[in-house]
């Protein structure tokens, strides 16, 4: 499959998803070297995103899995609604922050709320260069969090 017909593959799919469940959405999409990326635009796509991005992330895990059914070369897929993703990352930098000061204020560890694998990864991401503290998860899924732990000397 050319790149071009990748490209379209995957706008169809999505396509289809926002059709089925009866949203008016467009999709833009585009390709850089990590990846497709592609978003729904529109209004209302509160439905395509579910609670805390959970419906947004299961139409990215079926868009990759139908797209490369069967390939062997694979890219990455993300999918996103309306800049959610975005917006979702400045909480977590945030949440991420204030757990951060907590944990070596009172020098226990934080434990924030359970997320999903890509939203801890935000977080490790963030705090990793962060002076005084440390991340790890813990739990299983769906209610695996994210713990920041001050360093002990």
């Amino acid at each position: 499959m050319s790149e071009g017909d990748l490209l379209d593959h995957i706008a169809e799919i999505l396509e289809t998803i926002a059709d089925e469940a009866g949203i008016d959405a467009d999709v833009k999409i585009s390709e850089d070297a990590e990846g497709v990326i592609a978003e729904y635009v529109g209004e209302d796509l509160g439905l395509l995103i579910g609670h805390h991005g959970q419906t947004i992330d299961a139409i990215q895990h079926l868009t990759y899995r139908i797209a490369f059914r069967g390939s062997e070369s694979r890219k990455r897929v993300a999918v996103d609604a309306a800049g959610y993703r975005e917006r979702r990352a400045v909480t977590l930098r945030a949440a991420a922050d204030q757990a951060a000061e907590t944990a070596v204020r009172d020098q226990r560890a934080v434990a924030l709320d359970p997320m999903s694998a890509m939203e801890r990864k935000v977080v490790h991401e963030h705090l990793k260069d962060r002076f005084g503290v440390e991340t790890y998860s813990e739990g299983q899924e769906p209610s695996r969090r994210l713990v920041v732990a001050p360093l002990v000397d």
